[in-house]
């Protein structure tokens, strides 16, 4: 049972994170940004952030800190803000993304940001890259730190996932976890339409991983979930809304890469006021 302070922090930033996400887009302009899914995946980021992670932002290359891998890169909107409330970058860096110099690129890069282990975007890269961090610590005898990938059920079409899967359990790597966000679409359409993986969960167990499905937006459900320790590697199957929060944009592919009017960004953060 997650502790009722830790869920209470965790839904106040996941309030800020989903307006944070709404300023970053809207001043974007006409170039838009990766809204849709990086809504989905607030609550998933909120809570590790603010509830879980072992991290020291004052030593950013402690030995002892998680690490976590943002394999569906193009959702970077939604991890500065959630590392913000970390105290891992200042919240006023977040008025720089995307703009000529900044740290905070439209998929997260090895340019001096702390906690990005990786550059990442490519999609169906991320959990091979968990596999092999999780080796490393093995070598340096750390197996206190946890691995966390986070991709999208859309990038599970790819066949490195599934080779990434075998090697993971192939070697008994505990500390690593794959977060799935699953909400249902992706660039092309529907992921049951694209590739239908399922049965979703039994595919990770079959590939000898622990898999859990979880409601992605309940807080005590994703706390329940990180602190799940087990003797296998872990799959959190986390069933999401694209562009949760935001009416128009929810289950809308449109919204997968956009950018908002005047009026529709007022909107949108009036909604958001309403949910308060």
């Amino acid at each position: 049972m997650a502790n009722e302070d830790t869920v209470r922090r965790c839904a106040e930033a996941s309030a800020r994170i989903r307006r944070r996400i709404l300023e970053m887009t809207y001043e974007t302009g006409n170039a838009g940004a990766h809204i849709g899914g990086s809504l989905s995946m607030v609550e998933l980021l909120a809570c590790l952030y603010v509830g879980c992670i072992r991290f020291d932002p004052q030593n950013p290359c402690w030995e002892g800190r998680d690490r976590v891998i943002l394999s569906k890169g193009h959702a970077a909107m939604a991890l500065y803000p959630a590392m913000a409330e970390a105290g891992i970058i200042k919240t006023e860096e977040l008025k720089t993304f995307k703009k000529d110099g900044s740290r905070l690129g439209g998929h997260p890069s090895l340019n001096g940001l702390p906690g990005i282990e990786f550059a990442s975007g490519s999609l169906g890269q991320g959990l091979s890259l968990g596999v092999g961090t999780c080796l490393g610590l093995r070598r340096k005898g750390n197996a206190e730190s946890r691995v966390y990938v986070f991709l999208g059920d859309g990038e599970c079409d790819e066949g490195s996932v599934w080779e990434a899967a075998a090697s993971a359990a192939q070697y008994d790597l505990k500390n690593l976890v794959a977060v799935i966000d699953v909400n249902g679409i992706q660039y092309d359409g529907d992921t049951n339409e694209i590739m239908n993986l399922a049965p979703f969960e039994s595919k990770w167990k079959d590939f000898g991983w622990e898999a859990v499905s979880i409601d992605g937006h309940d807080i005590g459900a994703i706390l329940e979930a990180y602190n799940c320790i087990e003797d296998k590697p872990l799959a959190i199957l986390a069933h999401t809304i694209k562009g949760k929060g935001i009416s128009f944009m929810e289950n809308n592919r449109k919204y997968h890469n956009a950018g908002l009017t005047n009026k529709l960004y007022e909107q949108a953060l009036e909604e958001l006021e309403a949910a308060k």
